[in-house]
């Protein structure tokens, strides 16, 4: 499994992500926000505090986090 090295918040819900092996590529996960514990998106500025984890993963502080072959996926 790959991680997650680095993140850029875009417009839209959309993150820019480079894995550990140097494959870049956009998420978009607009189709997540006001869904279950994805609720919190809501507020544009909580997605925009997106963090990468000691995993690879991506946090939302302790409410949500996404593993990186999902993202990758």
């Amino acid at each position: 499994m790959h991680k997650v090295v680095a993140v850029k918040v875009l417009e839209d819900y959309k993150l820019d992500l480079v894995f550990d092996y140097g494959k870049r590529g956009i998420v978009d996960l607009s189709h997540l926000v006001g869904k279950g514990v994805f609720a919190l998106w809501g507020d544009y500025r909580v997605f925009r505090d997106v963090r990468v984890g000691t995993s690879g993963e991506l946090t939302w502080g302790k409410e949500v986090d996404l593993r990186p072959d999902a993202l990758y996926m």
